[in-house]
């Protein structure tokens, strides 16, 4: 699978799972680190741990798994796959954060036809 595959398919399974708010930005050109972020937010702690399980079951079952998992007992959950990195958030802590801000330098993916309404 390639980087912007398994962006969009992680954009579709936390799609799927009611996350809100899905942003994919393309860091390639701006650090070695990945080449994309997928930033995600969920309604409570509990939607976001659910959101974290529900994306490593769905990857695992497409043979993928995160190198590396950050941060399961707070607000901000972090799943390292190798070329993108998932933050998954709880709505306060994305807006102290905001890594889209930091990041603003980052060219936006079109989820479009990925997302649902």
């Amino acid at each position: 699978m390639t980087p912007i595959e398994l962006t969009k398919a992680i954009a579709k399974i936390l799609d799927e799972k009611k996350a809100i708010d899905i942003k994919a930005i393309e860091t390639s050109e701006l650090t070695i680190v990945s080449d994309y972020f997928v930033i995600a937010s969920g309604t409570s702690s509990t939607h976001v741990r659910s959101l974290m399980d529900d994306l490593e079951f769905e990857m695992e079952k497409q043979g993928v798994r995160p190198l590396h998992v950050e941060g399961r007992a707070t607000g901000w959950i972090l799943l390292d796959y190798s070329s993108v990195l998932v933050h998954i958030f709880q709505k306060e802590q994305r807006e102290y954060y905001n890594l889209e801000r930091l990041w603003t330098d980052a060219k936006t993916v079109d989820l479009s036809d990925i997302l649902t309404d």
